[in-house]
Parts: structure tokens; sequence; C-alpha cells
């Protein structure tokens, strides 16, 4: 099998050869950046962000505030290189996407959500910041919890559906860059009732002296158990009451600095769909590229969110995970033209729920499935042949050594999804990995049928999640 498909692969490569031995390829500059030598640290945040009290909001009553730029900082990685935290940062990427494609296979086969829960109006916006300085893929916002309202770094995640966050008392709790949330200082802090309805909502409850209790497990191990809850939620000065909520007593593994996550999955207990009613089942964002750009990444919430020059393609129901959104990738494009092995059939969602792509914020790499990977790869290196290669680096299998080089032109890159075709920035996939000039392709290949577009792709767009019209947009140039 592996020889047929080794041979396959040189087929489809010889016809794009062919098909671009007789046009010309398309190019783009890349102006070129290498990490920095050295890793800013900062826990500062700017304190109007915090004290906002909602007397930004314009005449279409759109709450907007601009976002700032701010690394966190953990322990373990105060002193690491950026060199050293992006080895790091791809590790925990590697460990979360076989966590995802694990989940999609399980659900495949027993049709349940898996490692996931387990036991357990007016437009507004938030502040949006990077995990790299931490080794983190990972964005985070600055969300008040409680009132009066205690403001801490949650995790951005498209990939998970409940909001948690560590609360005293800790009967393990890891590291964080603020202080542990205490339920007890907070008037609108309220426990969920066993057998309530809101408590039959988690995949399988337990409960304890009456209360009802909730986990969360991923696929590397790590965990959060605690009580189910109702809070307050502050996104500068607006105020969403009553979201569900678990209150994490013991909560281990690979969480980074960040008090807790806010679940923006598709499912029944994420964010988006507990305060749907609420801004209209709307929600963007824009992801700047964290190593290279002060320009504000940002989240927005209601009608303001959907950019009218985003390209939609239609979200795909997996009617055995909720989760996730999942879209139709139908080929892609180098150098302007499409390359012949990367057909629709292997990016299939087929009827067991088995296969297909989705787009997720909190994977960095996008992978793609194995033979779609291998049929990019090389039509890439083909277009990239005067580059000077350099060796491997980590799970990137083809990079460059442009040292000495201020910029170089590089094949386009399109990903074409059902009705809308995505033309990707140059360094949204060719990308600094040290500070001594190489650049790696930064798409990965996958054994599993789930193929994951991630953030480093994503960056710089407004991706638009249009739940009420189930549609996902992206609109280029979406930070300015």
């Amino acid at each position: 099998m592996e020889g047929k498909t080794i041979s396959l692969s040189f087929l489809f490569l010889s016809l794009f050869a062919i098909y671009v031995s007789s046009t010309s390829l398309q190019y783009q500059t890349l102006l070129l950046h290498s990490l920095p030598l050295t890793q800013l640290q900062s826990l500062d945040f700017d304190a109007q962000l915090l004290s906002g009290d909602g007397s930004d909001l314009d005449p279409d009553n759109t709450l907007s505030l601009q976002l700032h730029h701010v690394d966190l900082v953990s322990p373990s990685s105060f002193n690491a290189t950026p060199h050293a935290l992006f080895k790091l940062r791809l590790q925990r990427d590697a460990y979360r996407a076989k966590a995802i494609s694990d989940l999609a296979a399980a659900n495949a086969t027993v049709g349940r959500r898996a490692g996931k829960p387990h036991a357990g109006g007016r437009d507004f916006s938030s502040s949006v910041f990077s995990g790299l300085s931490q080794g983190s893929g990972e964005y985070f916002t600055r969300i008040g919890v409680g009132t009066p309202p205690k403001y801490v770094y949650m995790v951005l995640d498209t990939g998970s559906d409940v909001v948690w966050i560590q609360c005293s008392p800790c009967k393990k709790c890891y590291t964080q860059s603020d202080p542990v949330f205490d339920p007890s200082k907070s008037s609108s802090f309220l426990g969920v009732a066993c057998g309530s309805p809101l408590c039959r909502r988690l995949d399988s409850a337990s409960c304890s002296r009456k209360k009802c209790l909730y986990q969360v497990s991923y696929g590397d191990g790590s965990f959060t158990i605690g009580d189910f809850s109702t809070e307050t939620l502050t996104f500068r000065g607006t105020r969403l009451n009553n979201v569900a909520l678990g209150c994490g007593h013991d909560n281990e593994g690979l969480f980074v600095g960040a008090a807790g996550l806010l679940g923006l999955g598709r499912g029944r207990l994420s964010f988006p769909t507990q305060a749907g009613r609420r801004f209209g089942r709307k929600f963007s964002y824009c992801l700047v590229d964290r190593s290279a750009s002060s320009r504000p990444s940002y989240l927005i919430f209601g009608e303001s969110a959907v950019s009218r020059t985003a390209v939609f393609t239609p979200l795909v129901n997996n009617p055995k995970l909720d989760t996730f959104y999942y879209v139709e990738l139908t080929g892609i494009s180098v150098g302007g033209a499409r390359v012949p092995a990367i057909s629709p059939s292997l990016f299939k969602l087929d009827a067991a729920g088995d296969g297909g792509v989705i787009v997720d914020s909190g994977t960095s790499v996008t992978r793609l499935t194995r033979p779609a990977y291998v049929a990019l790869r090389d039509a890439f290196r083909m277009g990239a042949k005067d580059l000077k290669r350099a060796p491997d680096f980590s799970l990137f299998d083809t990079c460059f050594d442009l040292s000495g080089k201020t910029e170089v032109k590089v094949p386009t890159v399109v990903m074409h999804f059902r009705g809308a075709d995505v033309s990707l920035p140059a360094s949204n996939y060719l990308i600094p990995v040290d500070s001594d000039g190489t650049f790696c392709f930064a798409f990965a290949g996958t054994m599993s049928g789930l193929s994951i577009i991630g953030n480093i792709q994503q960056q710089g767009f407004r991706v638009v999640f249009d739940l009420a019209a189930s549609r996902l947009g992206f609109a280029p140039r979406g930070c300015a």
C-alpha cells in the first residue's frame, strides 16, 4: 500500500510539473523577520481595558475596544529563548492535534463525545493576547469573572465547549498569571443543583451533597474537575449573567498561565450557544502574527462580527460530534495551479462521522491527511526549488536557509473551500523557527482522517462564525 501511495504521489507530481512547465507560476514576496534573539517578557496590562463602563458604545450600539498584544510568562519559561519556546509550542501543538483526531475517531466509532466534558442583544468585544512566550500556541482573552469582576486570562478555544476557571480552595491548581478565583467573594456565583436541566446537559453528570459536578478531560491527559455553576462574566462594560461554567478545584496537566478556558465550540454548553440570544449567534476573531506584529488581536460578538469583505463557506454538520466547526475543503493551489493529487475525497466527512476538515483556534499548525500534505509539500518544493534548503525542524520537513536575505519570492498558496477561495499571505505558510534565518513550510501531515486548519494559517484574517446562517467566513487583512 505504501509503494502504491508513493507511486501515485510521483504520478500526480509529474502531472503538476508538466502543467507548471507550460505556464508561469504565481509568486508573492515574503518579507523576512526571524525570531527575536531575546524573549519579550511582560505581565503588564492596560488598566484602561479593565475599567470600561460601556461609554465607548457607538451609535449602532456596538461595543468596541482597542486590543493590545501581551505576552504571558510562566515560571518554567521565563528565561527560555524564542527558539526553545517555539519548539515547546510545537510539542504542545502535537498533543492537541492528536487529541482532536482521537476525539473525532472515537465519536465516529461510538457516536458520543469523548475526551470532552464528562460527569460533569448587543455586540461586545474582548481582548485577545498571545501565549507565545509560554510556548503555547493558544490565544488568550481578558475576562471579568464574578461580582465584582475579577479579571483573568482565559484561553480561547473553538475546539471545546465547557467554560471553566480555576477556583479556590484548590485540591491541585497549576500556576496562573492572576490570583485564583475565589467564588465565596462573588455575590453572583451560584452552584448548579444536581438533577437540574443545566446539570443534565453534561454528558454524564455526577453529584456530591446535591451539587452538580463536572469533569473535562483532554487527550493529552490534562483535566479539570470541580463544581458546575453559573456566574457573571464581564467583557469590559458588557455583563452577561448566569453563564454556566466549571469552577475547577482539581486542575492538572499541560495548562499554561491562563486561569481557565472560554469554550467557543458548537456544543450546547459552549459560550456562543449560551449567549446566542444576546449576540445573534455571531462572533469573529482576528489573530495577529505573534512573532512579527504589534497590531492587536480581537474577539467580537454580535452583528458587527460579520465582515462585509469576508468570503463564506457553509458549515458542515457532524451528527456524531457537535463541538467542532467542520467545513468543506475541495482543493489547494500552489503558484496559481491546482495540485492535481489534492481532491475533495481526501477531506470528505463520511456518514460515520470520520474524516472531514475543521477550523480550530487552538491548534497552531494546519494538519492535512497524509496524501494531501505530501502532494502540497512536493508542489511547494518544486516552486521554491531556487531557495537554499535547511535541515528539518521538529515536525516540519521542508525548511530553508534564508540567512542574509531581507525578502524572497515564494509560490502562492490558495485553499479552496466550497464557495470560498482563501489566498494565504506568504507569512502564513513560510514561518521563522529560529533567530538564524531558518524558515519552514508551516503545514504538516497526519495519519488521521481528520484535517485541521490551524491558527498560523488564520493569522491576519477575520474569521467569522455566523452560526445563525450556518456559515464560516474569512476576511483578508481583517486585523487592520
